[in-house]
């Protein structure tokens, strides 16, 4: 799951990301409006935490850009601002949730996971053929015997698994699992050598579901009911 925090107090995003980190969530950080909306228009995103007060801007205006493009992040507003009026407005124009400081981070953990329930419809996992994950415990299971993935091989299986029999260029997938600092990054090696590793594992536990890999484009995650 890729998380956007939009939060200027720098001590308060510190934390959460540590934290959200900590829960091997993808996270990245804007500080300003600005900031926010440039990510926002290069990157797509699991879920956005999102301030209502931030130095150049309104944190609402930027919810209700998203919700005007159509946008499909979930939104979580965490705000100083406890006032009912700020909350209707930020529930009134989409936001998922609304969380107001001070706040526990095991609450704001709780409150991520609660959106992504209802997101995938209340089911508490994902289900391809026998293939079973559950993205808050971090386990994987095919036919009931759990599979060990290394934390990268993990995020790459939710994102296809939450995208069966999609064509998936590797430039998504490699910005939603390793974060925008993919930029950085002179080649695709290493993505390449994490799906790698995961097709081995999945082979060798007997998954009915594949990786399989489309010359020019990317992968694709084949299911039972589609293989030849």
């Amino acid at each position: 799951m890729k998380i956007l925090i939009v939060e200027d107090e720098p001590s308060l995003r510190e934390l959460m990301y540590r934290e959200l980190t900590r829960e091997s969530y993808v996270v990245e950080c804007a500080a300003t409006y600005d900031e926010a909306d440039r990510k926002l228009a290069g990157y797509s995103y699991d879920c956005i935490l999102l301030d209502i007060m931030l130095p150049d801007g309104n944190g609402l205006r930027l919810l209700e850009e998203l919700k005007r493009n159509e946008r499909e992040e979930s939104v979580i507003i965490i705000s100083a601002r406890d006032a009912l009026e700020d909350k209707v407005e930020g529930l009134e124009l989409g936001a998922d949730d609304y969380l107001a400081k001070p706040f526990h981070l095991i609450e704001l953990v709780a409150r991520i996971r609660s959106v992504a329930r209802r997101r995938r419809g209340g089911r508490k996992g994902f289900a391809l053929g026998n293939v079973v994950l559950d993205p808050e415990s971090l386990r994987v299971t095919v036919a009931g015997e759990e599979l060990p993935l290394l934390k990268k091989e993990f995020r790459i299986l939710a994102y296809f698994m939450q995208r069966p029999n999609h064509l998936i260029d590797k430039t998504m997938l490699a910005e939603s699992v390793w974060g925008d600092h993919v930029d950085q990054l002179d080649s695709f090696h290493f993505v390449y050598g994490q799906i790698k590793n995961l097709r081995r594992k999945l082979q060798e536990a007997g998954a009915d579901i594949e990786i399989k890999a489309v010359y020019g484009f990317g992968y694709k995650l084949i299911t039972p009911d589609t293989q030849s």
